[in-house]
């Protein structure tokens, strides 16, 4: 039985000590993809175990991959250099980045594959994907826009191109590269529009594939061509998670402290660790932060803005209104349940208005997650500096954290029940 509740106590000192973050959720679910699709026995350490890739793990179980698991930190995957079609549907919970890759991988099956989720991923859009999908020639259908998604593979393509809106998820433009290289043919994948979302998360994504043997060249700024090489195995290492990453730098520069991560900040090659720069201003933040290239970071640093000593307004984010919840009324909505006012919303902007004052004060709060796991952790942060604060669902932290509030304790947090 998971926790209802958890109120933090602030530790009334600076945080000190080491404490690893997990590693890269957005490198584990792409290594193990490309692993699982790869012939022969890859080794996948520094790997993150939590809600998001266990989903991805078993989706590939069933599509007829071997993966192992001798430690808390490693996937060994053994793969036919084909996936299978599975017995049953994909279930995978509100895992936004195994359902989208898995949709686009699906194509590579002979057979028909049905990937779904929870209710929350059930209201996630993916209908652009699958219209992509169908514009390479897949059979790939949705009734509402969002999972579930039946897709009818062949592993062959009748087109050479595709096209996708840049300023969507970019997971959709990274299942596109990855699947596009297991087909039969070169495949150029070009991003539309004038806003460009998280390349940096693209650039993951073609340094994964390279290092699984795929031939992916950059064509222009916003067009890559892939070539049909499919992959093979590899050893490969994942960095720590930047984004978990966040709520450690935040917890050292709120309370004055030293946190070792283990990693320095500028070995990250995660967007998110853009973050860094920002949080290392503090209390002096922007008065506004484009948040579209390090979107997962938006939550650490608007809690954070709430101790600055000027107010901060947040740009470029509107995607985190399709996240695992809408990240903007989550965050506005928990900040005015601290003080009235506190989170504002302006369109698709957020306006943090900033009062260094709060540290100290007792203002009890409880703050609901929407069992959004970048909620629950950076709502914990206000916890180090306001008395009162309580997480709503703190054991949502899982889906990619699942030691988040053990790795605090052991800086010196402590917590109420």
């Amino acid at each position: 039985m998971g926790r209802a509740k958890l109120t933090i106590i602030p530790p009334g000192k600076p945080l000190t000590g080491r404490a690893m973050p997990p590693g890269s959720k957005s490198i584990t679910n792409r290594a193990l993809l490309l692993a699982g699709l790869a012939k022969g026995t890859s080794r996948l350490t520094g790997a993150l175990k939590s809600d998001d890739t266990r989903y991805m793990a078993e989706a590939l179980r069933a599509m007829g991959v071997t993966i192992d698991e001798p430690d808390d930190t490693t996937f060994i995957v053994t793969g036919s250099g084909k996936l299978k079609a599975p017995a049953a549907p994909l279930f995978l919970g509100n895992a936004g980045t195994a359902t989208r890759f898995l949709t686009a991988a699906a194509a590579l099956v002979e057979g028909k594959v049905i990937v779904d989720g929870d209710e929350h991923m059930r209201k996630r859009p993916i209908g652009p994907l699958v219209d992509a999908l169908r514009s390479l020639g897949i059979d790939a259908s949705t009734q509402t826009g969002c999972p579930p998604v039946t897709v009818n593979g062949t592993g062959r393509f009748e087109a050479s191109r595709v096209q996708i809106d840049g300023g969507l998820s970019s997971q959709y433009v990274s299942a596109l590269l990855m699947m596009a290289a297991g087909g039969d043919r070169a495949v150029d994948v070009e991003l539309l529009g004038e806003h460009i979302g998280a390349l940096g998360y693209i650039d993951l994504t073609v340094a994964a594939m390279r290092a699984f043997g795929a031939k992916v060249e950059r064509v222009s700024p916003v067009a890559w061509r892939v070539e049909p090489t499919g992959y093979h195995a590899a050893d490969f290492l994942i960095e720590p998670d930047a984004s978990a990453a966040t709520y450690l730098w935040a917890a050292e520069v709120l309370g004055g402290g030293k946190i070792d991560l283990g990693t320095p900040a500028e070995q990250f090659s995660q967007p998110d660790a853009k973050a860094y720069d920002l949080i290392s201003k503090f209390p002096h933040l922007p008065a506004v932060i484009d948040g579209s290239q390090m979107q997962d970071a938006i939550p650490t640093l608007a809690v954070l803005a709430a101790f600055n000593e000027t107010p901060v307004r947040f740009v470029g984010i509107e995607n985190l209104r399709v996240k695992e919840c809408d990240r903007i009324r989550a965050l506005s909505s928990g900040l005015s349940r601290i003080v009235p006012n506190l989170g504002t919303e302006e369109g698709d902007d957020l306006i943090v208005a900033s009062d260094p004052s709060l540290a100290g004060k007792v203002l009890p709060a409880e703050i609901d997650s929407f069992a959004d796991h970048r909620i629950a952790m950076s709502f914990a942060l206000a916890g180090l500096k306001i008395g009162g604060i309580t997480i709503l669902d703190p054991d949502c932290v899982a889906k990619t954290f699942p030691s988040y509030w053990n790795v605090l304790a052991s800086l010196g947090v402590s917590y109420e029940d």
